[in-house]
């Protein structure tokens, strides 16, 4: 399938970018994989230049087989630089075909195309004309999925996310497939995207593994979520939690119980606790009392450790200023 713009892109940046938008949509559509490195998509782009204020494009030079958006951007940019470079020193541009070279960072001739029939163009008649009309386009729209900027413009104006968020869900259709069905069994929508985004992406990266290859399900990160929701886990725990669901594919609350990880809520456990804590730490109570605020983090961090993460932060925040008048 050879798709072919009009002569209306203004720098290797906005081509790179009509580029990916382009691979964004074949692959939400299921046409191509859009691997560039495998050959699965290609860019030949022709360019030209012409002196400011001249309405005729000059002659065109075509760079075939650019298989990356970082040679897109350098082999154009070295193209444009190339053809001012002759112009201005009064020579002439030929039409032809180059070829990028990622190793000179230039671009080199392959063969030059002066006319329609340097191409050998030959008709074909066993190939029949295809009349596509309104009708038959309407109903192909019918059946497209949703697509990207369609889908990135609800994430906002449906779950309240910001730009740069829909952004990064919307990019990929089994990633903005997986944020769905989270926020469909029960996630809140923000909380959903962070914990994508975050610990989810990272795991999937160290193993260059894709979402859907990915033996988490939706569904058990809003179970994840929930627990922390209810006080039973704290943030800390929760990631610990949530690398062993990546891992073995249990539920939040199965390895839960099999770990003994419930949060320790119960005040006066957790008050003992920062007695100890407190008794141990006579100049940093002094210092904080003094004005160094910063301290309450110290504090904190003693707790937590003294509980393996499991105390609740709140309830441990709550304590502290209480006993220590911050």
């Amino acid at each position: 399938m050879e798709i072919v713009s009009e002569p209306d892109i203004r720098s290797p940046q906005e081509a790179a970018e009509f580029v990916k938008k382009l691979r964004m949509i074949v692959r939400y559509i299921g046409v191509c994989d859009g691997n560039m490195e495998q050959g699965s998509l290609r860019c030949d782009a022709n360019v030209s230049v012409r002196p400011a204020g001249q309405k005729e494009l000059g002659t065109k030079a075509e760079i075939k087989n650019m298989n990356s958006f970082r040679f897109i951007e350098k082999a154009l940019d070295y193209e444009i630089r190339r053809q001012i470079k002759v112009c201005n020193e009064g020579g002439r541009i030929i039409q032809e075909t180059r070829l990028w070279d990622p190793q000179r960072g230039v671009t080199e001739s392959m063969r030059s195309k002066e006319e329609a029939h340097d191409y050998r163009y030959f008709p074909d008649p066993d190939l029949m004309p295809i009349e596509v009309d309104t009708a038959w386009i309407e109903q192909i729209r019918s059946h497209i999925v949703e697509l990207p900027d369609a889908r990135r413009q609800r994430f906002i104006r449906e779950y309240g996310l910001t730009a740069y968020d829909a952004d990064l869900l919307a990019a990929e259709r089994a990633t903005a497939e997986w944020f769905e069905q989270a926020v469909k069994s029960g996630g809140e929508p923000k909380a959903v995207s962070n914990w994508m985004m975050g610990e989810l992406m990272r795991l999937l990266n160290e193993e260059n593994r894709q979402i859907d290859e990915c033996g988490l399900k939706p569904g058990q990160l809003s179970g994840l979520l929930k627990l922390m929701d209810k006080g039973v886990i704290s943030g800390k725990i929760a990631k610990t939690v949530f690398e062993d669901m990546y891992k073995t594919g249990k539920d939040a609350e199965a390895i839960v119980s099999e770990k003994g990880l419930v949060q320790m809520s119960d005040e006066t456990g957790i008050e003992a606790i920062i007695d100890e804590v407190l008794s141990r730490s006579p100049q940093e109570i002094e210092r904080f009392r003094a004005g160094d605020a910063k301290l309450m983090g110290f504090f904190v961090g003693q707790v937590m450790k003294e509980t393996k993460g499991k105390a609740n932060p709140k309830i441990v925040n709550e304590l502290l200023r209480r006993k220590l008048g911050g």
